[in-house]
């Protein structure tokens, strides 16, 4: 993924001392794990690492299928955060069935790892997808098709208005979360690892979880959440994928949360048509109005959001 997309996920513990961060799992040597049965699994090669764990494709020897299998290694965790973060996306996703959404088979521990076995997508991350466009030799090709970018979002829309019924917030919604399935291009959320379930325990209290560049401005505030956050997040990829970027000022990530969360109005430097003059005014005032610095003022459901891109798309296709 493309590094000045600003797309990891990091975790601030607020303490009376000052903040710090959960240390990374990029650089760790886990050839170690390549062979090892998990579960019913046995893991045959890495596919990717983000901030709550590494992902191996792996073989399901009593289905004879291949899956993935997600693990965090006990030797990162320096505090019960990720622990707690990684078991209860377990817990999350169990409760969830959408098809938009990567369901969980099977959850674990080793002496060595937490693990989640999940349904292996043959596809690409989102992320990868965008930044592949961006590098097309010819430059109107370099943003992803308005009908397939529209027909995805309105997927993640779908599976979050469910989420959210089902009272789970997603928390860190960007491209790097939404996997496409090659055959079918359905768009798949991953990562539930940070939500929190509405109903139950909060295991995130004074814990700033997110992705800085698509983090709302309550979220970066730590301020309590329900499903607009994840609007939000959603306004802002769509806002990437029809612009090319996010007009966002040069600076450290914890100065744009730091904006977000105490000027969060004066967060997009330009409007989405600014940067790409082919987006129509009905397609920038309903990105516009899914990241608005006021939940209150942002569509108040994914079901709505939806309907207003749905009425957007008809509109499109009959002029």
């Amino acid at each position: 993924m493309a590094e000045d997309r600003k797309t990891f996920t990091f975790h601030v513990i607020q303490r009376a001392s000052g903040a710090r961060k959960v240390e990374s799992i990029q650089t760790l040597n886990t050839d170690r794990f390549l062979g090892r049965h998990v579960g019913t699994c046995t893991i045959i090669k890495e596919l990717g690492r983000g901030s709550m764990g590494i992902v191996y494709v792996a073989y399901q020897r009593s289905l004879k299928r291949p899956v993935a299998v997600k693990i965090l290694p006990k030797v990162l965790i320096k505090d019960l955060i990720s622990a707690r973060l990684f078991q209860q996306e377990a817990e999350t996703i169990a409760i969830l069935n959408h098809p938009n959404i990567i369901p969980v088979y099977e959850v674990g521990e080793t002496e060595d790892f937490y693990f989640l076995i999940m349904q292996l997508v043959q596809g690409m991350a989102l992320s990868d997808i965008m930044d592949r466009a961006l590098k097309h030799v010819v430059p109107y090709r370099r943003l992803i098709p308005l009908e397939d970018t529209l027909r995805m979002v309105m997927q993640v829309l779908e599976a979050l208005d469910y989420a959210h019924e089902e009272g789970i917030i997603h928390r860190d919604i960007k491209p790097a979360n939404i996997l496409v399935e090659e055959r079918t291009q359905r768009a798949m959320i991953s990562d539930f690892g940070i939500a929190k379930a509405i109903m139950g325990e909060d295991l995130n209290q004074g814990v700033i979880v997110g992705t800085p560049n698509y983090m709302a401005p309550e979220q970066a505030s730590g301020k309590e959440l329900d499903g607009r956050a994840d609007i939000y997040a959603v306004g802002c990829m769509l806002f990437e994928m029809v612009a090319g970027k996010l007009p966002f000022r040069e600076e450290k990530i914890m100065d744009l949360v730091r904006r977000k969360a105490n000027e969060p109005e004066s967060v997009f430097l330009r409007r989405p048509s600014e940067i790409n003059p082919r987006i129509s005014p009905e397609l920038e005032k309903i990105i516009l109005r899914a990241v608005m610095a006021n939940p209150d003022d942002r569509f108040s459901s994914g079901r709505e959001f939806k309907e207003a891109l749905e009425n957007f798309r008809t509109f499109h296709k009959n002029n």
